[in-house]
């Protein structure tokens, strides 16, 4: 009897054994198949200029939705500009980004400055007056000459952003002092952004879209120098020339060229006329070198992107957005409606051999002949996403299109599709 009642509950023991592993099997292998299809996002479609706040991070999910599930995910781009503010506020803000992107589940690209704005280190390029701050002669060194010697040093720059403005002198790119500058800050905040990558769960590391290098980088565009433009610094800026670049008539762009300082510093040329060559070279190896930068940092290379410039046909300087560290990237805004027609554009990007690229400032243009439609807004994000080996478009900016219907939904329906 006794043996008999044994039998028994090992019986029950066994039964119940097997409709636990049963029910956990079952479980596991819904959870596969849900996990086949809550995939991570392939490709992103980001938007530049969200502020870095709770509500704002809001406003995107309330308008576009979230990642779950879906092939082409909507996020956020921001620029920390590491050499115009103090260090600690560079940190403070790239954390409030990353600590919103996690919160709200919004993937990212953080885009690291040190060539467009650099006016918190006055001890680089303050070479002229003795009454500010930073005030060193042997400065020149580290920005831009229009000759082959520092006596050309320039105090000023423009740059037109939508208007032109004054800036400060272009950097040497190739300047030893400038060159650990920018070294030494983006140490700190790619390992801010590493550590965060590395502690998010696996299913949440597509939230990191990438880190970008650069900032339509280039010699003379977006920091070019006027002829005597020295001159105009202590005169009122209605006094500034108004004409602008020629941006085809290279090396110089129409305006007084630069690039010397780099040029020399590399040690390419120091004396004879400058070449367009020789400041593609100085940009190639400005990008290779923040690239490998963050590569030593453990960045991979798939999360790497550059973001080099070019605006006329045939120019060499597309090329220099491609290194064996990073994928290579592009600002895209006349031809955003297709960019396969940015031939030049295309033809560096076949010389890659990166996993990916990434259409990195991107704006359709509302005033070309496809009009300010929902569908001309859809059929250039679908152009664009449709290019091989594209990660991202980031769109610049999100100010200038939240409140524009057509772009909204050709968004909407583009992230919509899983």
């Amino acid at each position: 009897m006794k043996k008999n009642i044994f039998y028994f509950i090992i019986k029950i023991i066994f039964i119940i054994c097997f409709q636990i592993v049963f029910q956990v099997n079952t479980c596991h292998s819904k959870s596969l198949l849900l996990g086949a299809k809550t995939h991570s996002p392939s490709k992103f479609i980001l938007l530049n200029g969200v502020a870095a706040t709770p509500e704002a991070f809001q406003e995107i999910v309330s308008v576009f939705g979230n990642t779950s599930g879906r092939k082409t995910a909507v996020g956020v781009g921001f620029i920390i500009s590491y050499l115009a503010v103090l260090p600690e506020e560079a940190a403070t803000q790239l954390r409030k980004y990353l600590d919103l992107s996690a919160k709200f589940d919004l993937p990212i690209i953080v885009q690291l400055d040190g060539e467009q704005w650099w006016q918190n280190r006055p001890d680089l390029w303050n070479w002229w007056d003795k009454n500010k701050p930073g005030y060193n002669p042997e400065n020149k060194k580290n920005v831009e000459w229009t000759d082959w010697t520092s006596d050309s040093a320039v105090k000023i720059g423009w740059r037109n952003w939508g208007r032109q403005l004054r800036v400060g002198p272009m950097p040497n790119l190739m300047s030893p002092l400038y060159r650990k500058a920018c070294h030494i800050e983006m140490k700190k905040l790619v390992s801010i952004v590493m550590n965060w990558w590395q502690l998010l769960p696996k299913d949440k590391k597509y939230l990191l879209v990438g880190i970008k290098v650069g900032w339509e980088s280039a010699i003379g565009v977006n920091n070019w120098y006027y002829p005597n433009g020295n001159d105009l610094l202590g005169q009122p800026e209605k006094n500034d020339p108004k004409y602008g670049l020629k941006v085809d008539s290279l090396p110089g762009r129409g305006v007084k060229a630069i690039g010397y300082a780099a040029v020399s510093t590399l040690g390419l040329s120091a004396s004879g006329k400058l070449t367009e060559k020789e400041l593609t070279e100085v940009v190639r190896l400005h990008l290779k070198d923040l690239s490998k930068a963050c590569a030593d940092l453990g960045v991979p290379r798939e999360r790497l992107f550059t973001h080099c410039g070019g605006w006329s046909h045939l120019e060499t300087l597309h090329s220099a957005a491609l290194n064996s560290y990073s994928c290579p990237g592009w600002s895209f805004y006349k031809y955003a409606y297709d960019p396969q027609k940015e031939t030049t554009t295309m033809k560096a990007l076949k010389q890659s051999n990166a996993p990916y690229w990434g259409a990195v400032e991107w704006l359709y243009d509302e005033k070309a002949k496809e009009g300010n439609t929902e569908k001309a807004w859809a059929s250039a994000l679908k152009k664009t996403l449709a290019i091989t080996k594209i990660k991202y478009l980031c769109i610049y900016n999100w100010g200038g299109i939240k409140n524009n219907h057509s772009a909204i939904e050709a968004i909407r329906s583009i992230s919509g599709n899983s």
